[in-house]
């Protein structure tokens, strides 16, 4: 794990690193197309895909995304597979079945592969936690292949919500219908709610990859501003350090 833990309201928040790489061809593009305006170069885009481990005072388990999955998960097609996710939990102390709770910020191959292994819930023992509009949106292989096989285990809300004491879930469409993102204290795990630390400077440039792409500005600028204005942490799904303070 080269990413150190942070502490805060009760809650130890320890990032987990799934994978570092570029997209695949079957999606890549220059930097200077995906985030167009942004004045980025036209190269590569190295991503790192995060997930995150919380472990408050009580002992219960909460993991954010569950990252890109193994050689044949749906990410295979563009993402740098296999993740390492139950690699980073152990190294963590932590085996999947102590989980008590996963929340997916959004059921993008990238942040929700790694919930199933073998057509089988990698987290046997945990909720899986997604907004009802996300499950909505759901198709193809992500539907067919995670979604499916955890339906019998998802805890689905429908706006915010506090899922474990102390640990709420807020809904900030755009990217997909039902984006959520995380709050322990003044930390925000923000999912893809930023993709690159460009948009921190200015939340309206776009991402080509965002299902809404004016609403997903308009939800990156107030949320932002939001946690701006409280000094809050963000703590990022793809940038190359974890925690960021706004």
């Amino acid at each position: 794990m080269p990413h150190r833990s942070m502490n805060v309201s009760g809650v130890e928040v320890t990032p987990l690193c799934d994978a570092v790489g570029p997209m695949g061809p079957a999606i890549s593009r220059p930097l200077a197309e995906m985030f167009a305006g942004s004045g980025l170069p036209d190269e590569p885009w190295v991503l790192h895909f995060h997930c995150y481990l919380l472990r408050d005072a009580a002992g219960r388990l909460t993991l954010v995304d569950t990252g890109i999955g193994g050689e044949q998960s749906p990410a295979s097609s563009w993402a740098p597979v296999p993740g390492v996710l139950t690699g980073e939990l152990a190294a963590a102390g932590v085996t999947p079945a102590e989980i008590g709770t996963v929340v997916l910020t959004h059921l993008h191959s990238d942040h929700a592969s790694g919930a199933v292994a073998d057509g089988a819930p990698v987290f046997e023992n945990a909720r899986y936690v997604v907004q009802q509009a996300e499950l909505d949106a759901a198709r193809g292989s992500v539907l067919d292949e995670i979604v499916s096989v955890i339906k019998d285990r998802l805890h689905v809300v429908e706006g915010d919500a506090e899922i474990v004491p102390g640990v709420r879930v807020r809904l900030a469409p755009g990217h997909t219908p039902g984006h959520q993102i995380v709050r322990v204290g003044d930390v925000a795990m923000t999912g893809d709610l930023v993709h690159h630390p460009v948009q921190l400077a200015n939340p309206e440039i776009r991402y080509l990859y965002d299902d809404d792409g004016e609403t997903a500005a308009r939800t990156r600028a107030e949320v932002l501003a939001e946690l701006g204005a409280e000094r809050a942490v963000i703590a990022t799904s793809h940038f190359s350090e974890p925690f960021l303070r706004l």
